[in-house]
């Protein structure tokens, strides 16, 4: 049994485990999850000084640019987590909502929260004026993403939710909605 599988199966086995366990994993979940962001940026800062290319936009244009930019992005990642409570779920893996959640934002992308975050990673890059946050760690840290969603989190789903969530998959972006078919649906 392959490393991936044993995690798809951890994966599944808490998700649809006790409520206790479930809540046991959420803030651990959680706090891996934001640690993460914060090394990226805290690296990404730390090599822009250290080839000596700090601050790239001249105040105030990275506040004029980075705050629409990261309080778009806290809005999506609130709006995304409070779809998910709504159900009785978080978004952290081990403790997803019990049923398909394809209300709000996750009917015009299977990962708004996430979305949010890349979003989030962007306006911090502005604001901070960093070179390698924006186009080097920003772009890693959505590689990384992608990879453990098509890799484990993709597959739990459709282990735990079977042909809705395959579906869904396949009428629903992964990251960012399609405009054309936001537009169309509004006519």
């Amino acid at each position: 049994m392959s490393l991936k599988t044993v995690w798809i199966d951890t994966l599944y086995k808490v998700a649809t485990g006790s409520r206790n366990v479930r809540n046991l994993f959420t803030p651990v979940g959680a706090i891996v999850y934001g640690l993460l962001i914060f090394v990226f940026i805290v690296i990404a800062l730390h090599v822009d000084r250290s080839i000596g290319l700090t601050n790239i936009l001249p105040n105030p244009l990275n506040l004029i640019l980075s705050i629409p930019i990261i309080l778009l992005a806290l809005f999506l990642i609130g709006w995304s987590v409070h779809n998910f409570l709504i159900v009785k779920g978080t978004p952290v893996p081990f403790n997803p909502p019990p049923q398909l959640v394809t209300t709000g934002p996750y009917a015009y992308t299977r990962n708004p929260m996430i979305t949010g975050v890349f979003s989030l990673l962007f306006g911090f890059g502005v604001l901070f004026g960093s070179l390698s946050l924006l186009f080097v760690f920003t772009p890693l840290f959505i590689y990384i993403n992608f990879w453990e969603l098509k890799s484990i989190e993709e597959p739990e789903l459709e282990k735990r939710l079977g042909e809705d969530y395959i579906e869904y998959r396949k009428r629903t972006p992964m990251f960012f909605p399609n405009l054309m078919q936001i537009f169309r649906k509004r006519k």
